[in-house]
């Protein structure tokens, strides 16, 4: 405080010798130095300081990326027949990118399905040989080990039946396979194989899908920030969104916000080695695409709130050169003055006074609740302690 005091009586004493100056050149008598009796008190408004609730966010660096990057591989060997979509364009999910020469897959299908009508005639040939040798056996006309070598024999049969089955499924996957579809909606990037080429299986790549609705935000959190969050949550001065899930909004490059608002949905525990940083990622809607990955954008955290904290319009701090102040509007020994207070300033909130919505400054340190702040008419005030007066009101009715 002796700082500020030390610098403000320098500001004074020159403020004082350049009015005299002034006023002696325009041959004018300079007030007195003795409480500036001679001058009049400026006219201010101010704002009576009460404890509050405010919204704290964060706004951080961050980058895109889709939310699905997915390699599209062939999971059957065959000739590549054709491509199904255009480079660079959306591809719905479920949709055929890539077809292979169909032929030998349907012609496998038609085989397996043959294997089956006879799998099936085998059991219901080997099932009559059980119903007619069952009665013959209670009468003794045939021998048990007749009727057992029946019932061996439905039983391999229903078991070739299920294997058929089972070849059948196979070879109906693998035609389906040989369309090669896409498991996402997203774009699609640049083809890697051509029409004609022959595909060994999935060791090829034949192009890249890229989940662009939803899109991933990714950004770092500094090690500083969050000690200097969790101490004022030990405090009582922050609250924090429940379980860390941030209301995120993306800042565009123009300064604009995108319509839709995310959500984190991870935090890695670990701090980066080289950034000092852990990172967290959020998840945002973007149905129109307008969004893309590589993009430079910046995340705005919601969802926090500063408690029992004061805020001031930011027009109303000034600064020393040695520190952030503001004027008090103070009882002096002859009347009201503009009584400097040092404080100590955090983060910019969007603060309702009567000119409409405005940035603030949550005050940390240096005021206390029914302090009045000077907000209006600081440039009228040349030096501390100087005579002030409510906008609206005589210099006689405010003694």
């Amino acid at each position: 405080m002796g700082k500020y005091k030390r610098n403000f009586s320098l500001h004074a004493k020159l403020a004082v010798v350049s009015l005299a100056t002034l006023l002696v050149a325009c041959g004018q008598q300079p007030p007195a130095a003795d409480g500036m009796g001679g001058m009049h008190p400026a006219s201010v408004e101010v704002l009576t300081m009460k404890a509050q609730t405010v919204p704290f966010a964060i706004e951080l660096p961050a980058t895109l990326s889709g939310s699905k990057e997915v390699e599209i591989r062939a999971r059957v060997a065959g000739i590549l027949e054709s491509r199904n979509f255009e480079e660079g364009d959306k591809v719905e999910q479920g949709q055929s990118l890539f077809t292979l020469d169909l032929k030998p897959f349907e012609v496998e299908v038609a085989r397996t399905q043959a294997d089956l009508l006879a799998a099936k005639a085998r059991l219901e040939s080997a099932r009559r040989d059980v119903k007619r040798l069952t009665p013959l056996r209670k009468q003794n006309s045939v021998s048990q080990q007749d009727l057992d070598n029946a019932i061996s024999a439905e039983e391999i049969a229903m078991a070739d039946v299920k294997a058929a089955e089972a070849r059948l499924q196979d070879a109906r996957l693998n035609l389906e396979y040989a369309k090669v579809e896409s498991p996402v909606t997203g774009i699609a990037g640049r083809e890697q194989v051509s029409e004609g080429t022959y595909v060994p299986g999935p060791d090829v790549l034949l192009t890249q899908i890229t989940q662009l609705d939803p899109i991933r935000i990714r950004f770092g959190l500094s090690e500083r920030e969050q000690l200097g969050m969790r101490k004022d949550v030990e405090s009582g001065k922050l609250t924090l969104p429940k379980e860390g899930h941030w209301q995120t909004r993306i800042k565009l490059q123009d300064g604009s916000f995108y319509e839709h608002i995310g959500e984190v949905n991870f935090r890695d525990v670990r701090i980066n080695t080289m950034t000092g940083t852990s990172e967290l990622q959020a998840i945002v809607p973007n149905p129109d695409f307008k969004l893309r990955p590589g993009q430079f954008v910046r995340v705005v955290l919601e969802g926090a709130s500063r408690d029992n904290t004061f805020v001031v319009p930011q027009r109303a701090v000034l600064d020393s050169g040695t520190g952030k102040y503001v004027y008090l509007f103070a009882k002096g020994e002859q009347g009201n003055i503009a009584q400097p207070a040092p404080v100590e300033v955090g983060e910019w909130v969007r603060l309702e006074t009567p000119q409409g919505i405005e940035n603030g400054w949550v005050i940390h340190k240096g005021l206390k609740s029914g302090d009045q702040v000077i907000v209006e008419g600081m440039a009228h005030i040349f030096f501390p302690g100087m005579p002030v007066v409510l906008a609206g009101q005589s210099s006689s009715s405010a003694q």
